[in-house]
């Protein structure tokens, strides 16, 4: 399976700073990203929005996976993620993602529509990366 790569170079402090996304694919190039765009506003991406895309693209193709799979035509799955981002004692956390999703789907009820979204939010990859044991940290000083 392939490695995906990204890439953020932050210059200066926090306030005051700014910074730019890479994404291999060239779609995110020299993205803007500052400190008003995520805790203020502004008109430049941030880490919480990158992170709902992220999620509702992922759960959108995952559920349609699923739908699918069990034998029932999708003809679109529409999702929003509203990623909430707070000020704790322990400093800025993201403390709840809001997943909306509509889906127009041949031939299902909604109880087992419901099954196979609840499935979804605990299975696709985004959702389970949220919650990854693991993330290995490789730091240099130069």
């Amino acid at each position: 399976m392939p490695i995906r790569k990204a890439n953020a170079v932050w210059r200066g402090n926090l306030k005051d700073g700014s910074g730019n996304i890479n994404t291999e694919s060239g779609i995110l190039k020299n993205t803007a990203y500052n400190f008003a765009s995520r805790f203020e506003t502004g008109n430049e991406t941030n880490p919480e929005e990158l992170l709902g895309a992220a999620h509702a693209a992922c759960f959108s193709m995952a559920l349609a996976n699923a739908l699918s799979g069990a034998g029932f035509k999708v003809n679109s799955i529409i999702t929003e993620d509203k990623v909430h981002i707070e000020k704790l004692e322990s400093g800025f956390t993201v403390t709840k993602i809001e997943v909306n999703s509509k889906a127009d789907v041949e031939g299902i009820d909604n109880i087992t529509f419901q099954k196979h979204a609840n499935e979804t939010k605990a299975g696709c990859p985004i959702s389970k990366a949220l919650s990854v044991k693991e993330i290995v940290l490789t730091a240099e000083l130069k």
